[in-house]
């Protein structure tokens, strides 16, 4: 009886050694209380704040070159806290930015450390914007070479292009808002409209750097605590710079291109009265076919759509007919035309910049001219021939009754 005893007392104790390591939870957790959280960074050419220069009045400095101003938007925790706790909305916002100007990214994040008593930390980072002055002067491969680097960056960060400060897109009016998460929540919208460019994050970003490609990033505008998206910023591949912008209506021209687009709208005028006719956007597809013929390439794009006939203000209340379907869907095709028009108008005789794929396509449906040429492919861009065709079908109503 007892040796059955001391064998039930030894399982248990062999059984609580087994336990009891798995039941210790975070091995090496951090109280966030403890920390200050980064979720957005702005990048501008340099412009000390008036904070930076009494501290250099009275004393701070070191060696450094003034290159950028680099601002963090650091979130709030007791502001936080008091929302998640079921209080009363409080009147401070849920953030607060802070500004360090030098020529090291690394150097000026440890700097933080010497003004704030919590050590910045950038786990949950979610959007970088850079300006288009800076974006114009340093390849990407600079401005971003740290985040490339550093493992406390989530490569899943966005990256946007700011026309104008990029710490002017970190502020909102309303209290209840935090500008990087807005920004990172209006690139969900992109079912509703076709000027919001396909998300280009850290990760898919360091391909293109080091595959020498060129590519669009989503540009966005602010104003009054209100931010906008508003055209593409065009990086041309071999120097990773700033190249130039398109406006919105050439932007949306590139997302036809493409084929990239998931929901939107497409305005045309009837010919006769100029009232405005409205295709919402269902689906959109292309495709590029690279001809070669001895020394001259050439591209087609086809470009296939279906929609919705969502506007009209011409039928009062009237039935619609096949005869206006194809009239508005002629309308509709001549206005994307327009618009794919002025894009590649842009792209290849302004900025001779391949940021649609063209090159891509030739080498994979031709490797052996594409060998031929690929050194020089920027160079015959800009005279290469493109046409395009474009199919849309309307294929829903809404409620209108049809004939």
């Amino acid at each position: 009886m007892r040796i059955r005893h001391q064998a039930k007392r030894s399982f248990l104790i062999a059984l609580c050694a087994l336990v009891l390591p798995l039941q210790t939870g975070c091995w090496s957790k951090d109280e966030i209380e403890d920390q200050s959280i980064y979720v957005g960074m702005g990048l501008d050419p340099a412009s000390e704040t008036k904070l930076e220069k009494t501290f250099r009045k009275e004393g701070s400095d070191y060696r450094k070159r003034k290159l950028l101003t680099y601002t963090l938007q650091i979130i709030n925790v007791q502001s936080e806290s008091q929302h998640s706790g079921g209080q009363a909305p409080v009147s401070a916002r849920p953030y607060y930015n802070i500004s360090e100007t030098g020529d090291s990214m690394f150097q000026l994040i440890r700097e933080f450390s010497t003004r704030m008593e919590r050590p910045v930390i950038g786990h949950h980072l979610k959007v970088i914007v850079i300006n288009e002055k800076l974006s114009r002067k340093y390849s990407m491969n600079e401005l971003l070479d740290f985040f490339l680097r550093d493992n406390d960056i989530r490569p899943s960060c966005l990256i946007l292009i700011s026309k104008g400060s990029a710490r002017g897109t970190m502020v909102a009016k309303d209290n209840s808002i935090i500008p990087s998460f807005r920004l990172t929540g209006l690139v969900d919208n992109r079912y509703r409209s076709l000027k919001i460019l396909e998300p280009m994050t850290l990760s898919k970003l360091e391909g293109k750097i080091y595959g020498e490609q060129s590519y669009l990033l989503q540009n966005v505008i602010a104003a009054d605590g209100e931010v906008k998206f508003s055209g593409g910023a065009v990086i041309k591949g071999k120097t990773q710079k700033l190249q130039g912008l398109l406006t919105e209506e050439e932007t949306i021209g590139c997302v036809w291109l493409t084929g990239k687009g998931v929901g939107g709208l497409v305005k045309s005028y009837h010919e006769d009265n100029h009232q405005p006719i409205v295709y919402e956007v269902k689906s959109m597809k292309s495709k590029i076919d690279a001809k070669v013929a001895g020394d001259q390439i050439s591209f087609h794009v086809s470009i296939k759509s279906k929609g919705r006939l969502i506007e009209e203000w011409l039928n009062n209340n009237e039935p619609i007919d096949p005869a206006f379907k194809k009239q508005a869907e002629a309308g509709s095709q001549k206005e994307v035309r327009r618009l794919t028009n002025k894009a590649l108008k842009k792209l290849q005789k302004q900025y001779g910049t391949d940021v649609l794929g063209f090159g891509k396509q030739l080498s994979i449906q031709h490797p052996r001219k594409w060998e031929k040429i690929k050194d020089r492919w920027e160079e015959l861009f800009p005279d290469i021939p493109i046409t395009v065709s474009i199919d849309m079908e309307i294929t829903e109503y809404g409620a209108k009754i049809t004939r």
